[in-house]
């Protein structure tokens, strides 16, 4: 790049990149921050759905995080540890319950909830059980959360994000799973 004398740079052709290209970036004024509450909702306290729960929280990523899960004493217990750690932290509520309707109002529902697979047991038999156990969760969960964005976490991925797709009526958008095809190559 030449420099014409005035401080601006010419680019090829003679396009004079300062102030073309950069003027809208060095003339805007900042960003103005929303009064937008955020809330994530994450389903299953497994160790990937704390590891999320966690991730979320101490990034100050929510305003507020809901735990979902099946087993009522584990999920009070890793609520517990959220909240003792949000004493250190930027103020996130923390809520939990076994009931479905904690997630009311969630922008992103994050389904971290699974069976193991068992030794020996082939990745269908694992879905199979896992497709049973999103007949529980994926309906109930969008219908507290129907304007939510649905990340699937739960294995085989990308066959459970395309049952969760199919059982919670959302536009194809709205449904994710953070596979990358590598559980469709296991079958």
């Amino acid at each position: 790049m030449a420099n014409n004398g005035s401080g601006s740079s010419l680019g090829p052709g003679g396009l004079d990149l300062t102030n073309t290209f950069f003027k809208p970036i060095l003339n805007s004024d900042p960003p103005i921050p929303s009064n937008r509450c955020t809330k994530v909702s994450v389903i299953g306290v497994g160790n990937v759905g704390m590891a999320i729960a966690q991730t979320i929280l101490t990034q100050d990523i929510a305003d507020e995080i809901a735990l979902v899960d099946s087993k009522p004493d584990k999920l009070r217990g890793e609520m517990l540890d959220l909240q003792h750690a949000a004493a250190f932290l930027p103020r996130t509520r923390i809520t939990a319950s076994v009931d479905y309707a904690v997630t009311a109002g969630s922008d992103l529902c994050i389904v971290t909830a699974g069976a193991r697979q068992n030794p020996g047991e082939s990745r269908l038999n694992l879905l199979q059980r896992n497709v049973a156990l999103f007949r529980h969760i994926i309906p109930p969960l969008a219908k507290s959360s129907p304007d939510a964005i649905l990340l699937i976490v739960s294995n085989p991925v990308d066959v459970l994000t395309y049952v969760a797709w199919k059982l919670s009526g959302f536009p194809v958008n709205r449904v994710l799973g953070s596979g990358t095809n590598l559980d469709s190559s296991r079958f």
